[in-house]
């Protein structure tokens, strides 16, 4: 099937990770220790961890 050059094709879950992975470069490059840790890892990719009622979570989960 012909592609139309004039028609621009976005993938928005591509350019999200490569967002995020900005982020993770940026965080990286200002923090004082040689590597981020998992808490920060996941705070600055807007993700929190789930525990439940009892400390056993469903893992993380994306916070919007």
């Amino acid at each position: 099937m012909p592609v139309s050059c004039a028609s621009t094709v976005q993938d928005h879950v591509a350019l999200a990770e490569i967002e995020l992975c900005g982020e993770l470069m940026i965080a990286a490059s200002a923090a004082a220790e040689e590597r981020l840790s998992s808490d920060r890892i996941d705070e600055v990719l807007r993700v929190a961890v789930d525990r439940g009622p009892a400390g056993g979570g469903a893992g993380p989960m994306a916070v919007g």
